[in-house]
């Protein structure tokens, strides 16, 4: 809200009413209030209150973002007290801090409002930094040093404002001269916000990562999901759709997703087994083979040949064929085995399939 109001189009709205740099002033009083709403989110975000011993630093922090409530309060009526009276406004500025450079008013005026930064970078600053040595995570620490650099870096912007509006009450600035170190601090301060920008964004990048990869694993073992749960009707919560509309669905969490769907995979396997030759995993590791990744290939033809005798018309469910033990840890490693045999899968022929259920029932006949 505070920035929207330096928007030449919130400046234009404003200066329509009839009172001299009100702009100004409104932008300065929800400065304030986002600051005391920083404060008080970095105040309550580090430390238990059920501790039985809160941390001195913590404590001090939430003492003062208390106390900024009532320091915001008297500070938004003094500014406006210094506004309406020390301020000169003769006529409408285009830069309020330029065009009133060299005025004590305006400097007492700034000095002010600049109190509260002044507070809260300090405040933020330490927080962060001492909680960046203390994270556990790579990313945390990296994110958290960086927003405290960036608090340490606003800390040294607003001492250099208040020093330029001093410095030009006591020693007369040019306008270019004055201009040249309002830009270089508002360059200074933008350069902040990027690095805060960028050091909260260090820390989700891993579970956006981890979702992403999530996301890629569901669309690669789809067609084997897909084929295996519309092969066995029930085996899935719910029937099988399109991949579109199955990857873009929000009604699950996309691990959950992950989770059900190698379950139903294995699943649909174990069911599987009881319509397929006794001998086929035989034959799929003989096709299988000369190709790079013989185990999860194996398996791929396994299954594509065994849905293929699975949908014949004379099928009949018998006992069950073996299939190889795979030591599964967890969902993770259960899906990886899924993708390295799905990216098999999807390239195998009817007539591959054909061919290797052809062979199973060959080596079936001649053990016989």
């Amino acid at each position: 809200m505070a920035l929207c109001l330096y928007t030449p189009a919130a400046m234009g709205a404003v200066d329509r009413i009839p009172v001299v740099d009100l702009s100004a002033l409104l932008g300065h009083f929800a400065s304030t209030a986002a600051i005391m709403a920083a404060l008080t989110y970095v105040a309550t975000s580090y430390g238990r209150t059920a501790e039985a011993v809160v941390p001195r630093h913590v404590e001090v922090s939430r003492w003062i973002a208390r106390a900024s409530y009532r320091a915001g309060a008297v500070g938004v009526v003094l500014l406006a007290i210094l506004f309406f009276t020390v301020v000169q406004r003769d006529r409408p500025s285009e830069d309020f801090l330029i065009d009133h450079a060299g005025q004590w008013g305006v400097a007492v005026y700034m000095t002010v409002f600049y109190f509260f930064p002044l507070v809260t970078t300090a405040v933020c600053g330490y927080q962060w930094t001492r909680a960046a040595r203390r994270a556990e995570s790579t990313s945390m620490r990296i994110g958290l040093g960086l927003m405290g650099f960036a608090m340490w870096m606003g800390l040294v912007h607003t001492m250099a404002r208040i020093t330029i509006l001093w410095s030009a009450v006591i020693f007369p600035l040019s306008k270019s001269t004055m201009r040249f170190l309002v830009d270089a601090t508002a360059i200074w301060m933008d350069l902040l916000f990027v690095i805060v920008a960028i050091g909260a964004s260090i820390p989700t990048t891993r579970a956006a990562a981890a979702r992403w990869k999530t996301f890629r694993t569901l669309n690669l073992i789809y067609p084997i999901w897909f084929d295996l749960v519309e092969a066995f009707p029930g085996t899935s919560l719910y029937p099988p759709g399109r991949r579109i509309t199955e990857l873009l669905q929000f009604r699950v969490p996309i691990d959950v997703r992950l989770d059900r769907w190698t379950q139903d995979i294995s699943d649909a396997c174990e069911k599987l087994r009881y319509y397929v030759p006794c001998d086929l995993m035989f034959a799929a590791e003989d096709k299988a083979s000369p190709h790079s990744d013989p185990e999860p290939a194996a398996e791929a033809y396994w299954i594509k040949a065994g849905l293929l005798a699975a949908n014949a018309e004379s099928v009949r469910p018998s006992s069950a064929t073996l299939m190889r033990d795979k030591p599964f840890v967890d969902t993770d490693s259960e899906a990886a085995w899924y993708v390295r045999v799905s990216a098999v899968y999807t390239q195998i022929t009817g007539d591959q399939a054909r061919e290797v259920l052809d062979d199973s029932e060959k080596l079936e006949s001649e053990s016989r």
